[in-house]
C-alpha cells in the first residue's frame, strides 16, 4: 500500500534567488555544519560556518565545502577567497554547545576582523596546515584544498572546495571505551531553514537494523499481500520487514504460534477480526522492540482465510 501525497511542482528558474534559497535550504534538511578555519595570504584568521559540506570520499579522505557568492551582490567571500590563495582548510565540527558561537561566527564582518574572537572561540595551532582549530570542537580535520569547482559566477553561486583530510583531531570525551565515536556524546547539530537547526541527540537519535544475515534483505515485495496492504502497517514497518534477510518457514511460524501467540488465539477463537487485529498490535510491537524475525512470524500466522 503506498502513502500517497499531494504535490506541488516547480521550475527552480522561475524563482528568485531569494526564493529559491529558502526552497533549497529548507527542504534539504538536516545538513551538517563545517565551521571553517582559514587564513588571508598576510595570515589574518577567518571563521566561518557552511552547511553546504559533507564527506565524499574516503580513499583518499575528503570532505567538500561549498562557500556560495554573497546573494546581495555577487561578490566572494573571505573563506573562498582565502582557500584561493592558501589551499589550506580546517573544517570544525559543530556541537550543542557551540552552537550559539557559530551563528555569531557567520556574521559578514570586514576580512580584518577575527571571528574566533567574535565568536568567543580558542585557536589552536594546527599541525599540518596555517589556519588554526577551534578548541571547543568535537572534531577539526585539517584539510589541503586540492581543487576549488565553480558552479556559477552571479549571487547564490557555489564553489565547491575539495579538501583532503590530512589529520583528524577528535575530542577524548566523545569516544566509547573501544575508542569509537558514540553518537549519544558527540552532540551535533545540524542546519535546517530560516532560523532553525536540530540537534542529534536524545530521543532525536534512533537506530534502524541494517539487513541481516547476507545484508540483503527480501523487500516489501516479498511481503504477502493480505500483509502489505494491510492499513495497520506503516511505510516504514513494511520496510523494517523487507529488510530481513530470510523468511520464517512453516515450521517455524507454527511453533512461534503455539509457544508465542497460543493465548491470542484462544482469546479471540470466536471473533476473527479481534484476533486480525491482536496479531497486527504484537507484530507492531515486537518490530519497536526490534524483534523483526518475531514480527514476521506473527503476521504469518495471521491466515484470513
Amino acid at each position: 500500500m503506498s502513502d500517497m501525497r499531494s504535490i506541488r511542482s516547480f521550475d527552480p528558474s522561475e524563482l528568485p534567488v531569494k526564493d529559491r534559497y529558502g526552497l533549497l535550504v529548507g527542504t534539504v534538511a538536516p545538513r551538517p555544519i563545517a565551521l571553517a578555519s582559514t587564513v588571508d595570504a598576510e595570515g589574518r584568521r577567518n571563521l566561518a560556518p557552511f552547511s553546504y559540506f559533507n564527506v565524499y570520499s574516503i580513499a583518499p579522505p575528503v570532505m567538500v565545502v561549498g562557500p556560495t557568492l554573497r546573494g546581495r551582490d555577487g561578490t566572494v567571500k573571505d573563506t573562498l577567497a582565502n582557500a584561493r590563495s592558501t589551499k589550506e582548510i580546517v573544517v570544525n565540527l559543530v556541537d550543542h554547545a557551540m552552537v550559539e558561537g557559530a551563528s555569531l561566527s557567520s556574521s559578514d564582518y570586514p576580512a580584518d576582523v577575527d571571528e574566533f574572537a567574535k565568536s568567543g572561540f580558542t585557536p589552536v595551532k594546527s599541525d599540518t596546515v596555517r589556519p588554526a582549530r577551534v578548541a571547543e570542537a568535537p572534531v577539526s580535520f585539517e584539510c589541503a584544498v586540492t581543487q576549488i569547482v565553480e558552479l556559477g559566477d552571479g549571487p547564490g553561486a557555489g564553489h565547491m572546495l575539495i579538501c583532503e583530510v590530512k589529520r583528524v583531531h577528535i575530542a577524548q570525551d566523545v569516544l566509547d571505551e573501544n575508542g569509537k565515536v558514540d553518537a549519544h556524546k558527540i552532540d551535533l547539530v545540524g542546519r535546517c531553514g530560516g532560523n532553525f537547526y536540530v540537534r542529534a541527540a536524545g530521543d532525536a537519535l534512533f537506530e534502524i537494523p541494517k539487513p541481516s544475515g547476507n545484508g540483503l534483505g527480501v523487500g516489501v515485495d516479498a511481503l504477502p499481500p493480505e500483509i502489505s496492504n494491510h492499513s495497520a502497517l506503516t511505510a516504514n514497518e513494511r520496510a523494517r520487514l523487507g529488510a530481513a534477510s530470510v523468511i520464517p518457514d512453516e515450521t517455524e511460524v507454527n511453533e512461534h504460534k503455539l509457544l508465542e501467540l497460543s493465548d491470542l488465539f484462544m482469546e479471540h477463537e470466536d471473533d476473527a477480526s479481534a484476533l486480525e487485529s491482536a496479531l497486527f498490535r504484537e507484530a507492531k510491537q515486537r518490530l519497536e522492540q526490534g524483534d523483526v524475525d518475531g514480527a514476521w512470524k506473527t503476521l504469518l500466522a495471521y491466515n484470513p482465510g
